[in-house]
């Protein structure tokens, strides 16, 4: 008999590299490989302020990765979700930048797209467009924790319309590299980090795939297909 799908408590739809030097070093850096579905060992980099796994440990049961539609409950079967994404991204195009940014984001450090991001915020709205009739409502206590956040007149919109308060107008691509640091221990990290990681960083950077990710029952995501968009 085939072997059963594993269950998954919720879904989302990401931005995750391609395998290569970039994507490891980044799930070395986090410490989990969430296309390996495994812990992977950090590397060592001299000044930083801190150990590099409490640094990372925020951010690093989701994988490395940059939201585009934020993690959800389904409502309906995995099998439906993924026509729909692989519909989906068999009709948007790639958004295609200059480069990445090691880029100070309020407490964390995360790498964010150079130049002209018009064209992936209109994916990544698409996106949440797309595949909401898979999302399961938000329960009264997790919209209560997000309201906990001082949202925006426009970010209670999206939360009650889609969900989750950064979306649409109020998105803003990233790729999480660390937790909340204080902004002495945010620059002793960024200059510890941007000299080993430039050479890795993609130009151009290219979003040409949507990584569907789902989230085991322990709380670790993982990533389970890549959809290529198409030129």
């Amino acid at each position: 008999m085939p072997e059963a799908m594993p269950e998954y408590t919720r879904f989302a739809v990401y931005y995750a590299p391609a395998p290569g030097p970039f994507a490891d070093f980044c799930a070395s850096w986090l410490g989990w490989d969430a296309a390996l579905g495994r812990p992977s060992p950090h590397p060592d980099i001299p000044g930083l302020p801190r150990p590099l796994t409490e640094i990372t440990q925020t951010p690093r049961k989701y994988g490395f990765h940059a939201t585009l539609k934020p993690p959800f409950r389904l409502t309906g079967t995995r099998a439906a979700l993924e026509r729909d994404l692989a519909a989906l991204a068999a009709r948007l195009a790639p958004a295609q930048m200059p480069g990445l940014a090691l880029t100070r984001l309020g407490a964390f450090l995360a790498l964010t797209p150079t130049g002209d991001t018009e064209r992936l915020s209109e994916l990544a709205a698409e996106t949440v467009r797309a595949l909401d009739r898979h999302r399961a409502p938000p329960t009264a206590a997790e919209l209560a924790r997000r309201r906990n956040a001082r949202l925006s007149p426009s970010q209670e919109v999206n939360l009650d319309r889609w969900g989750y308060p950064y979306v649409m107008q109020d998105f803003r691509f990233h790729l999480t590299l660390t937790g909340r640091l204080s902004p002495e221990q945010a620059e002793q990290t960024r200059a510890a980090l941007a000299p080993v990681l430039a050479p890795l960083l993609p130009a151009p950077f290219r979003v040409d795939a949507l990584s569907l990710f789902g989230e085991a029952s322990d709380g670790w995501f993982h990533l389970l297909h890549r959809y290529a968009l198409t030129d």
